[in-house]
């Protein structure tokens, strides 16, 4: 077992990836699909591969990721944590890159839940007097 596995677990609202990295040729599977056929639109693929333009190893590592729940955006947002978590955890050096571009941190926004007596999280029913 010459090449170490490195694994990590990003999260981006009601998504959740669990990143793992190995040394290689640069390939990103996500959920045994390749990483532009999963993701309909390039930008998704950009943000995927951020942390990897970041700490200059793109190309380096193979990267296989199992993605659940939410949409595809916050699946591209949880797998993006999950990479830069996986970097992070393989060279504690590019720790500096992704903490100042923001990629170890949690994005805390989630869906509000709906109240009752109200149609939505914050829509009230119309106001009459009478």
């Amino acid at each position: 077992m010459d090449n170490p596995i490195f694994e990590a677990t990003g999260r981006r609202k009601e998504s959740t990836a669990r990143v793992r990295i190995t040394p290689g040729t640069g390939q990103i599977i996500i959920n045994k699909r390749n990483a532009a056929e999963y993701f309909a639109r390039p930008t998704l693929v950009m943000q995927v591969e951020q942390p990897l333009k970041i700490t200059d190893t793109l190309g380096s590592y193979d990267i296989r990721v199992t993605a659940k729940g939410g949409g595809l955006s916050g699946q591209a947002g949880a797998i993006r944590h999950g990479i830069a978590r996986a970097l992070e955890r393989m060279n504690p050096d590019l720790r500096p890159a992704l903490k100042v571009a923001g990629l170890l941190t949690r994005d805390p926004r989630m869906v509000e839940r709906k109240k009752s007596g109200q149609p939505g999280a914050r829509k009230k029913f119309q106001f009459s007097k009478r």
